[in-house]
């Protein structure tokens, strides 16, 4: 006999998990108690929206299931925005909410919420627990859900008498994985068209990747000379100085490389969903009908046909169908040789920051000196704004597991990511790119990362406006400012209060001694660049968007 808080984390230790990020409560103290009997690390937060985006950042890195745990009411709706990036960015996580004591169901009883009204549009599952012998059952069927087929986030939620009360149940044992392999015939076919297609292209996205099927197809493209693109943040699913890159595939495209995928005649995606950002807004390809011949591999037979109809449609994971690509041989001499040097060429003429701009911090070049000072396993986070564009487009990724960025657009994503990937990896390097309207959102996780002794490096792009929201602004309605202006705290003297280390930018020339005081301290430390609001991008100002 044991208690349900007792089942539930040995449920957990069963299915390997090692740490969780939490905002403590009552409901679910059965559950914190029975932690304290384990070596699972438990990272306390500060909001369970960061907490939520740190078990997201896990997921994301790792491909098993991030772990989060909140209260119920207005813990849990915090949490709701990690659940929408993972829903969207197709990443396994399972959030725990504590719950109303059963008797009290259906009675607005105190932060009493029905979760399967709340939640059934951002997670794959919301289930609740209602007898605590069905507890290994429930935790079982939660990771199955978010990691088979398109990998999304779970929630389970916990009445509070299920959590004290004692049951008999069977013992936990570990999740398996569904996997779906293609088939000979498929495989057989999509040589065929590989082989008679004049101008192809593969653009690798989603989840479901290893490392090992990262490098894997990186041999195949080899092999075939085939250009190969990267769905909008996914670039680290490509080593983007191989000759075989031709660049990311999503808002803000190179012109270059858009003209390239509207032109050519097969398109060999993987793993991605080509959504509004990858696709340009639906530009790229024609929908449900693309003029392209499109092989479309994804692991959720769903996703097969949702948006567009695919001459070649094979329901698998990205690793397992990679792995069946060894079967191809590819022509002794590709005719696309060329245009994939090209197209590469292409690409680093496009990824080469400017050395100007307005004011007198330039992004450039300490975008060249950031390149040139990290190591390629460095990891880089960010959450949404006109600032991350400086990352996305300069940055060039090298590794597999070096980017934990939402593809769904969520400000505040950054910092908490950096907190979960360092005590993921405390022997990498780990920076945090953030804009002040976005840092805000979750700057409070600052102090998680220095409870914790986790030495991310946070450089805040401070233009004191929402940036991308001026931007349209200003395109849309120009000089009528509303509600974009921003008044900010002194970020450094902010890092130095919470018992981090704090610098301020000023000067372009300020920046390398500023980074590398940063990382000499070994405390969590942010750099806060004091960038004019004129260089809203890299090509344009302000003004210039505002002049139309």
């Amino acid at each position: 006999m044991k208690t349900g808080g007792q089942l539930i984390v040995d449920a957990l230790v069963a299915n390997g998990v090692k740490r969780i990020a939490c905002v403590p409560g009552e409901s679910y103290l059965a559950v914190l108690d029975a932690l304290y009997d384990t070596d699972i690390d438990v990272l306390v937060c500060r909001q369970e929206g960061g907490a939520a985006m740190m078990a997201d950042a896990w997921g994301r890195l790792t491909g098993e299931p991030g772990i989060c745990m909140v209260t119920r009411g207005p813990g849990a709706t915090n949490a709701s925005a990690g659940l929408h990036v993972a829903k969207q960015d197709s990443i396994p996580m399972i959030l725990f909410i504590g719950q109303v004591q059963s008797e009290a169901r259906e009675r607005e009883a105190f932060q009493e919420i029905e979760y399967r009204r709340a939640f059934t549009e951002v997670a794959k599952w919301v289930g609740e627990i209602d007898d605590p012998a069905r507890i290994p059952e429930f935790v079982t069927r939660a990771f199955a859900v978010a990691t088979s087929g398109r990998p999304g986030p779970v929630v389970l939620t916990l009445p509070e008498d299920m959590l004290t009360r004692s049951a008999e149940a069977p013992a936990a044992k570990p999740y398996q994985p569904v996997e779906g392999h293609p088939g000979p015939a498929q495989m057989k076919r999509l040589g065929e068209m590989l082989s008679n297609a004049k101008r192809p292209i593969a653009v690798l996205g989603g989840t479901r990747w290893t490392a090992e099927s990262v490098a894997e197809f990186q041999r195949f493209a080899e092999r075939w000379k085939l250009p190969v693109g990267c769905s909008f943040r996914r670039q680290m699913l490509f080593d983007h100085l191989h000759p075989m890159y031709a660049g990311d595939v999503g808002i803000g495209i190179n012109p270059a490389l858009a003209k390239e995928v509207k032109e050519a005649d097969l398109i060999l995606l993987i793993g991605g969903r080509f959504s509004e950002m990858p696709s340009s807004g639906y530009t790229l390809m024609d929908s449900p009908y693309p003029h392209q011949t499109l092989v479309h591999v994804h692991p959720d037979s769903s996703e097969l046909g949702r948006v567009y109809r695919a001459e070649l449609a094979i329901a698998a994971s990205p690793r397992d169908f990679v792995a069946a690509l060894e079967s191809l041989a590819p022509p002794s001499e590709p005719s696309w040789s060329a245009r994939t040097e090209t197209m590469h060429a292409a690409y680093l003429k496009w990824s080469t920051p400017p050395e100007t701009g307005p004011g007198a911090v330039q992004m450039g070049p300490i975008m060249n000196w950031i390149e040139a000072n990290v190591p390629e396993d460095t990891i880089f986070t960010n959450g949404a704004g006109n600032y991350a564009t400086w990352v996305h487009r300069f940055h060039r990724f090298r590794r597999y597991a070096t980017q934990a960025a939402p593809a769904s657009g969520s400000m505040g994503y950054g910092l908490p990511a950096a907190v979960a990937a360092k005590q993921l990896h405390p022997d990498r390097e780990v920076i945090c790119f953030a804009g002040d309207g976005c840092f805000l959102m979750h700057g409070q996780e600052f102090a998680t990362a220095v409870r914790y002794r986790l030495p991310i490096i946070t450089v805040v792009v401070n233009n004191g406006i929402y940036g991308t929201i001026r931007m349209h602004q200003e395109r849309d309605y120009p000089g009528r400012v509303s509600a974009t202006d921003l008044t900010n705290p002194d970020f450094a003297a902010l890092a130095r209060a919470y018992g981090g280390h704090g610098e301020t930018v000023e000067r372009t020339e300020e920046f390398a001694d500023a980074f590398l005081r940063a990382r000499a301290s070994g405390k969590p430390s942010i750099i806060e660049i004091k960038l004019d609001p004129e260089a809203i991008t890299p090509t344009r100002t302000l003004s210039e968007i505002r002049a139309g």
